[in-house]
């Protein structure tokens, strides 16, 4: 969990906004150490976390959690976490020829103009099976680690878009809890007319949600003191007309994220 951050959100494990839905989206860099705070951050928040790994494996995340001294292994044991191996359960859709095997949720692996109906009852299930326990955690989190490469394996960029509106009536509407999604657009892209690229992903993601955080490298280059810049922008809930955008960048650290805005770091005075 990165207090810098915290500070630039106006948030706090004691208090956050809820009904919220976290859009992070990142361009030639890696912006996963968001995930990896706002996992930390809602775990610290006693909330009941339900997390779609899509391209990373549950070991990994504990690792880095570990080093943000939180224990992913003690939250899945006590019910807190709902983490969906999406790697290893790939496998047994994959490799089984019984239809039977593996978990309904990476059901548009075998057939993906099905769209993502089974990962919505997956997450609609781990969050629906809970509420008799609901007193025991916060408002319920879905995350994602990386939506847009669903695609990739043939879901349509309409699917997707279904899928997350669903899922945002369900937790932000209904629930009044939050979703942080991440999405990877391709620098490729941009000089392509496709109407089923990551790109139409994040600007249909963006009508959706009310903040986002924008992660790119330098467009000076490679800087071993500055790794990055994040835009960080707020929306307006009801229409999204209310913008309020601010930029910074940062350096991730090996248990941290400096944040700075742009031209202060030491490393450029």
């Amino acid at each position: 969990m990165f207090a810098e951050l915290n500070s630039i959100l106006n948030s706090s494990p004691e208090s956050f906004k809820q009904g919220e839905f976290i859009l992070v989206s990142d361009r030639q860099t890696d912006a996963s150490f968001l995930i990896h705070h706002f996992l930390s951050f809602y775990l610290r928040a006693g909330c009941k976390v339900c997390f779609l790994g899509l391209v990373q494996s549950f070991s990994h995340y504990s690792a880095v959690s570990q080093r943000l001294g939180v224990s992913l292994n003690q939250a899945r044991e006590k019910g807190q976490l709902v983490f969906l191996e999406g790697l290893k359960e790939s496998l047994g859709v994959l490799l089984q020829g019984d239809t039977s095997n593996g978990t309904p949720a990476l059901d548009f692996l075998r057939d993906p103009s099905s769209g993502l109906r089974g990962l919505y009852d997956f997450v609609h299930g781990n969050i629906r099976g809970s509420e008799g326990r609901a007193e025991d955690w916060g408002p319920p989190v879905l995350m994602v680690d990386d939506l847009s490469v669903v695609l990739s394996l043939g879901v349509s960029v309409g699917a997707v878009l279904d899928f997350s509106h669903y899922c945002r009536a369900t937790f932000c509407s209904e629930l009044q809890g939050t979703m942080v999604i991440l999405v990877r657009c391709e620098a490729e892209e941009e000089e392509e007319e496709s109407d089923e690229g990551s790109e139409r992903l994040q600007r249909g993601l963006t009508h959706q949600c009310s903040l986002t955080l924008q992660v790119q490298g330098l467009p000076t280059g490679y800087c071993r003191d500055i790794h990055g810049e994040v835009e960080v922008c707020w929306r307006g809930r009801c229409d999204g007309l209310q913008i309020q955008r601010k930029l910074f960048q940062y350096k991730v650290c090996d248990k941290g994220t400096l944040f700075f805005a742009r031209g202060t770091s030491s490393a450029v005075l």
